[in-house]
């Protein structure tokens, strides 16, 4: 007896059932009576109309563009709501998740149990309105490509793979008992140790090759160290030169963890071109980082959320007394940075419990930064950084639909941004709605159920 093949009506879609998470077409928005925010200069569009079509921003102030043909359009009178592009925070570690707390619990935690909770994180950050962010050191490739291909809602991401340091260096969690021999490109959770020219050669172009966008080294010491201090000097001349002319061989770059002028200063010297806290930075230093065009993206909020007596037994006492000053000397590193025309970038370093207080470095950079300046940081100036200054980081024709709808102005609050609840009305990424409080817009994540 012959059993009969089995039979479909309607026939299989191959590609629905291969990718069940694969989204559909971005619907057509119009969008009219918008206050558009341009952060090039701080100009605000008003009463008009922006287009968004197939993901990218087609047109800004003109109705007349093309259309597409299944009539799939929605149209949403803002009421004079303001258009502000998704916003970026370029430093985040997203493996340091939350359920823990001690940053110790989090370093034990294994790969499998990180990743799994990760996505969680990814959607909060939507949330809040970033719809871009730049992990440095721990999320890695199947990540990235979750939240890029709508497998999980999520930020879009940049990644550093696994930040590189030195045997004995600030990501060589080891405490000073524990003699295990740490073979060359030993993994942790988020970091590599390596040792002499070979391995810095070896284990970038490895990164490279396991999907890293960007190069992450632990230049000096840090806060979350077990011993040293932040003036500590880890790496060679050479090893740092090894590093950066692979990356930059890839077609990419190198950015440190750096806090205090003599790392900061080796580390550009060597091809560095980005900054990571640099908290004790001096005039001279700003100096050469500008003249190199390094970027630098301060982190406030940490240190101010690892001060609160909440996270007591979250920060180790070590911790707690390289935190002493730590902010305060960073406001005034952007203060230094400012003047010598640094272009700064928008950033939190925020780990396990803490990642709620996202926003609150809007609040903290508003006592040395302006409004403008604070909003440039979190938008063109790390689309600028990442070399995606041509689609991203503006609401713009042809540029990617990244947008938030706010029912207020943050060029005259900042502080709306830190109130998401309040004023983040919707957000856009890539032109579909992944985070809405508004009636008017409805997350499209996922295929719709068909109705029978």
């Amino acid at each position: 007896m012959t059993t009969p093949p089995l039979k479909f009506d309607p026939p299989i879609d191959l590609d629905t059932v291969t990718t069940p998470w694969k989204q559909p077409r971005q619907q057509t928005y119009i969008l009219t009576n918008a206050q558009v925010i341009d952060p090039v200069d701080g100009s605000v569009r008003h009463n008009t109309t922006v287009r968004l079509e197939g993901g990218l921003v087609q047109s800004v102030g003109d109705e007349n563009g093309k259309t597409t043909d299944d009539g799939d359009i929605l149209r949403i009178d803002l009421e004079g709501k303001y258009i502000l592009p998704g916003l970026w925070d370029c430093h985040v570690h997203l493996a340091a998740v939350q359920g823990f707390t001690s940053f110790d619990e989090i370093l034990n935690l294994s790969s499998d149990t990180a990743l799994l909770r990760q996505p969680e994180i990814g959607q909060a950050m939507l949330d809040r309105g970033f719809t871009t962010v730049r992990d440095c050191g721990g999320a890695l490739l199947p990540l990235k490509l979750a939240f890029e291909e709508g497998i999980h809602p999520g930020p879009r991401l940049f990644i550093a793979g696994r930040q590189l340091s030195q045997s004995g260096g600030c990501g060589d969690k080891r405490s000073a008992f524990d003699d295990s021999h740490c073979c060359g490109g030993a993994k942790q959770l988020s970091c590599r140790t390596v040792d002499g020219v070979p391995e810095c050669l070896k284990f970038t172009r490895e990164e490279l090759r396991l999907g890293s966008d960007f190069i992450k080294i632990m230049a000096g010491g840090g806060v979350s160290s077990p011993r040293g201090g932040l003036g500590d000097i880890e790496f060679t001349e050479d090893e740092i030169k090894a590093i950066t002319t692979v990356a930059s061989n890839a077609g990419t770059f190198v950015t440190a963890h750096a806090y205090t002028p003599a790392v900061i200063q080796q580390a550009v010297n060597c091809g560095v071109l980005g900054i990571e806290h640099g908290n004790y930075l001096d005039k001279g230093t700003a100096e050469l980082m500008a003249q190199k065009g390094v970027y630098l993206t301060p982190t406030l909020v940490t240190y101010a959320a690892g001060s609160m007596p909440e996270f007591g037994a979250f920060v180790s006492p070590e911790s707690m007394a390289k935190l002493k000053n730590t902010l305060e000397s960073g406001l005034r590193a952007v203060e230094l940075a400012k003047e010598a025309g640094v272009t700064i970038c928008f950033g939190t370093d925020l780990l396990g419990p803490m990642h709620f207080a996202q926003t609150k470095e809007f609040q903290l950079r508003k006592n040395v930064q302006s409004t403008l300046e604070i909003i440039q940081s979190a938008t063109i100036n790390a689309a600028q950084m990442m070399r995606r200054q041509d689609s991203l980081g503006r609401v713009a024709p042809g540029f990617v639909a990244d947008l938030l709808i706010l029912n207020a102005n943050p060029l005259e609050d900042i502080t709306v941004l830190d109130r998401p609840e309040k004023h983040l009305l919707a957000v856009f990424k890539e032109g579909r709605v992944v985070s809405s409080r508004w009636s008017q817009l409805e997350t499209r994540n996922r295929r719709p159920a068909k109705i029978i």
